[in-house]
């Protein structure tokens, strides 16, 4: 049976089918970090969201290769490495180190590629020197070093956020002293006085680095050829950042994405984060407010290209959610165990999921399927109905591992949460043992005082025919 994948293209804006270049494979380019500090929450919606799309189309049967680059160099960088005393190149792994960390906590799978810009400069530097061969870029006339994307030799600019040259703000990342035109934006930055020599590299118009924009022209070429599926990122990219790549790939003489992809931002009570709000919230302090399949759940359910708002409760309706899924993978399995019905149905995700998943990845209609499917097995369990509480057991199965939050997936048990989780199941464990001896000794006072002291903490008990389990309240 013949699958369509839809998915809304941000330039084109609208919902096309999604026809891969090569039958059978996807090429998927994701700008990633600039590595100049540590990452906030934002970073990790984006990174999850093309995580998701990943599984997504891994499922349905597709080869995958997710690129997605490390700016290692830029402006700022240069800049809080010189505030820190530190090398550049130093500061920019140790945050590359930071948002490695916070990518894997939250079952993050790692990208076919990572590729550092630093690594791809002769490449970048071929590409200028295209540019300039066929009119559409310039060395500054000062002798600076800078070479600059002509952007009005470019017809087709501004064809991605679908804007007229003339209404456009001025690019502000070099000196525009030796522009031809305010928007036109650098290629090639010729290193200035004070700037390390680390920092530079030799190249026919003088000692310089890359302008951000070209860096990810040359690694999505390099990795995924001149013509490649997708190029995704978070909304905030689109202009300049991505405009400024289509413009000078395709002014290169190379096809570039066949469809655009953006993610929605995350905002905090209502209010973006921005440093002079004091708002933003780091990745570190938000993995730490809750278990990170929690964070993970939270991040993921809305629509990708939504704004998601954090507020007080956020993680606590995540972590509600996400306990009734797990109480009923559990008790599920207890129950079927050793039946002939442990291996009934099929895992596989259920028609109704799978379309919403097709239909540009709408997780909230598909995480709405996965709670009915919870539904219907528990109340399944509750009517002895084992052969549908089976199939609804492997359905939910199925759609917990394509979302990646599958509560018994060994990611999310390594580590201290495991041990902890380890050490309150064996405290557990003694005080039911005790709890049967004396309800065996019919010395039900204390039988009830320690599953009341149990509930007290949070931990309720279901007596079945196989003996008596435990779970956390939701």
């Amino acid at each position: 049976m013949s699958v369509t994948i839809r998915l809304y293209d941000s330039r084109t804006q609208s919902t096309d089918d999604f026809v891969p270049l090569v039958e059978g494979r996807v090429g998927l380019y994701v700008c990633g970090p600039t590595v100049q500090s540590s990452p906030h929450i934002g970073h990790l919606r984006s990174a999850l969201v093309y995580d998701l799309w990943r599984r997504w189309f891994t499922y349905r049967g597709l080869d995958v290769t997710l690129v997605r680059n490390v700016t290692d160099i830029d402006d700022k960088i240069l800049d809080l490495a010189g505030e820190t005393n530190e090398e550049w190149w130093a500061r920019a792994y140790r945050y590359e180190l930071e948002f490695s960390a916070g990518y894997r906590a939250l079952g993050i799978l790692p990208p076919t590629y990572e590729p550092r810009a630093t690594a791809s400069v002769t490449e970048m530097q071929a590409i200028v020197q295209t540019l300039i061969e066929r009119g559409h870029a310039y060395p500054a006339p000062d002798d600076s070093g800078d070479v600059y994307f002509d952007t009005r030799s470019w017809p087709e600019y501004g064809a991605l956020t679908h804007q007229r040259l003339d209404d456009m703000a001025s690019a502000t990342d070099a000196d525009p002293r030796g522009k031809r035109d305010p928007r036109d934006f650098a290629l090639w930055k010729g290193t200035k006085e004070g700037e390390p020599a680390s920092a530079s590299w030799a190249s026919p118009w003088g000692p310089g680095r890359p302008g951000w924009h070209i860096e990810c022209s040359a690694m999505s070429k390099r990795y995924l050829g001149a013509e490649f599926d997708i190029h995704g990122g978070g909304l905030d990219l689109r202009f300049p950042h991505h405009e400024n790549e289509l413009a000078q790939s395709t002014a290169a003489g190379d096809a570039f994405a066949r469809h655009w992809l953006h993610n929605g931002l995350v905002n905090v009570e209502g209010q973006k984060m921005s440093k002079s709000l004091g708002n933003s919230i780091f990745a570190s302090e938000f993995l730490a407010l809750a278990r990170p399949i929690v964070v993970r759940y939270f991040l993921g359910a809305a629509h990708y290209r939504s704004t998601i708002d954090y507020h007080d409760g956020a993680l606590d309706e995540a972590e509600a959610a996400l306990d009734r899924i797990e109480a009923f993978v559990s008790r599920a399995s207890r129950r079927l165990a050793e039946t002939r019905f442990a291996g009934v149905g099929s895992r596989d995700v259920p028609e109704s999921f799978a379309e919403a998943m097709d239909d540009d990845l709408n997780v909230p209609q598909a995480l709405a399927v996965l709670h009915d499917t919870v539904r219907r097995g528990n109340a399944a369990l509750d009517d002895d109905d084992l052969d549908t509480a089976a199939r609804e057991w492997q359905h939910t199965l199925a759609m917990v591992t394509v979302l990646g939050i599958d509560p018994f997936a060994p990611e999310w048990r390594d580590g201290a949460d495991g041990a902890a989780q380890a050490a309150l199941g064996t405290l557990v464990d003694k005080l039911l043992e005790a709890r049967q001896s004396a309800r065996e000794a019919k010395d039900f006072s204390n039988a009830d005082r320690i599953r009341a002291d149990l509930a007290a903490a949070g931990i309720t008990i279901e007596d079945t025919s196989t003996g008596p389990h435990w779970s956390l309240e939701s």
